[in-house]
């Protein structure tokens, strides 16, 4: 594969020399310089590497420098560094530089190059390499115009799935719709069990009552949750006593409600918010009356508002 090459390269520069020592004397310069330029291969594709050869032999003694590889703005971009090469001669020296680029449009392209500076004993020579180019073949068919494209294709192609599937995933739609219909009747048919406000407030307070608080000389948390457990049974049987109005404001709602007794639990929620707010001194004998008179009140509520049982009548 290599022999080739070489000759092609040995035949340029056979056919560059005369033309180089004809310019040499027109110009005057005494440098004697021998050059080839090769382009291997000489017809490439876009995109695909080749190989720009420059062969320089100068007198012994001189250097040689070798322009930069082309710019990449150009049509023909340099890939990699200039690849310079010195090879024996024993009547000078003799240096290749190789240039790997790459074309990236079609047709014939100039091959952008700086000149070869040649160097002896502090006088220079510039040796151009303007001029040479490369074909680049298109990657295209031959004749494009005799490909028929095939017809467009519709959006939504309705008979690429049979019809009996679209028959099931409604069916399957219509069973689930039933399904969560049923569900939701269930649902609303089912009675809301609703806590009787008395029971809870029974139950808490033998919770609190077994906790020992008061032996355990937590009076003042004691008094608290009773307190919480008053205020939790009124605000369930009243919606004009929330939990959110202050002690104040439940007993001015409560007011006018018969089976509240009002005064007594005004007292029990004033001492209340003392104890709890004002770290008022409690003892374990107020707190217990604190808590019987809580479930005094809720007792007595609950009591006044049930209403009253019938009389049978004597026959």
């Amino acid at each position: 594969m290599k022999c080739p090459r070489i000759l092609r390269l040995v035949a340029a520069f056979a056919t560059l020399v005369p033309a180089l020592r004809l310019a040499g004397q027109a110009t005057g310069a005494a440098i004697p310089v021998q050059a080839a330029v090769a382009i291997d291969p000489d017809t490439v594709r876009i995109g695909d590497p080749f190989v720009i050869q420059i062969g320089i032999r100068a007198p012994a003694g001189a250097t040689i420098a070798f322009p930069s590889p082309p710019d990449t703005t150009a049509a023909i971009q340099g890939l990699d560094p200039v690849r310079v090469e010195t090879r024996p001669d024993s009547g000078g020296v003799v240096q290749w530089g190789y240039y790997r680029v790459a074309a990236w449009d079609i047709g014939d392209q100039t091959i952008s190059l700086g000149d070869v500076v040649v160097t002896v004993g502090g006088r220079s020579r510039r040796i151009s390499m303007a001029g040479h180019k490369v074909f680049v073949a298109s990657v295209l068919p031959a004749d494009t115009a005799q490909r028929v494209p095939k017809p467009a294709r519709l959006l939504y192609e309705f008979n690429v799935i049979p019809w009996w599937v679209w028959l099931a995933v409604a069916a399957a739609a219509i069973v689930l719709l039933l399904l969560w219909w049923w569900w939701r009747r269930r649902q609303r048919g089912k009675p809301i069990a609703v806590p009787d406000p008395f029971a809870r407030a029974e139950r808490e307070f033998a919770r609190i009552e077994a906790l020992g608080l008061v032996e355990a000389g937590e009076r003042g948390r004691y008094v608290a949750l009773i307190v919480e457990v008053l205020r939790d049974y009124l605000a369930a049987r009243y919606a004009a006593a929330p939990l959110s109005l202050t002690s104040t404001e439940v007993v001015a709602s409560l007011r006018g409600q018969r089976a509240v007794p009002n005064e007594r639990m005004a007292r029990v929620l004033d001492e209340a918010d003392l104890i709890k707010f004002a770290r008022r001194p409690v003892t374990a004998e107020r707190a217990r009356e604190l808590g019987r008179e809580a479930r005094t009140i809720v007792a007595q509520e609950h009591a006044v508002a049930l209403p009253a049982p019938a009389i049978r009548k004597a026959a």
